[in-house]
């Protein structure tokens, strides 16, 4: 078993969900700083980004923000995150996401979240990215999309063997348990990405 030193976390920048989301990104934090592992993410300072960063600065954690110099000029990103990276654009910051982690998180969030989860979902198809991508799938956030890709399974769009490019777990406590419980990838994952 490889030993977890960063991860990235996706996750929500709305003010406005239920306070169990913050509760859950609060746990998950906690336990990402208890085991000593660096946290990447989008640099916010508000919803379930500023909380994570709250919680991991809180606990003495190490946490890295990444996010675009347009969007640190209207002033999203958290002042209390002292190391950042900026990016040109959008699809600099998504790269940079990748760069070095041993695993992605995906926790609840809107279509900036599901667009960087989609696209490491298809990285990892190709074999281009192979670390763990895990899901909280809290109270069934997720349950919607894991029926859309059975579908694109069903359908023919995807095979079978690509169910296992990620790892769903609910409880956020139990997030190393998720990545070190990932059925391994390969580079060898593009010879059948074709279905």
């Amino acid at each position: 078993m490889q030993k977890i030193k960063k991860v990235c976390v996706y996750c929500g920048s709305s003010d406005k969900v239920d306070p169990k989301y913050f509760e859950a990104t609060k746990t998950l934090a906690k336990s990402l700083v208890k085991n000593n592992i660096t946290v990447v993410y989008g640099g916010g300072a508000r919803g379930l980004m500023g909380q994570l960063a709250d919680t991991v600065i809180e606990e003495k954690g190490r946490i890295i923000g990444i996010m675009p110099h347009f969007m640190k000029e209207v002033e999203f990103h958290h002042k209390d995150v002292n190391e950042f990276i900026f990016t040109a654009d959008m699809h600099e910051r998504k790269k940079q996401f990748m760069v070095g982690v041993d695993a992605l998180i995906t926790l609840p969030g809107g279509c900036g979240t599901f667009e960087e989860l989609m696209e490491a979902i298809t990285l990892k198809r190709l074999g281009i990215f192979t670390k763990p991508i895990v899901i909280l799938n809290l109270d069934g956030y997720y349950d919607k999309l894991f029926d859309m890709l059975d579908l694109t399974v069903e359908e023919g769009f995807m095979g079978e063997k690509h169910k296992d490019i990620w790892t769903p777990f609910e409880n956020p406590a139990k997030v190393i348990e998720a990545i070190n419980t990932s059925v391994p990838w390969s580079h060898d994952a593009i010879k059948f990405a074709q279905v």
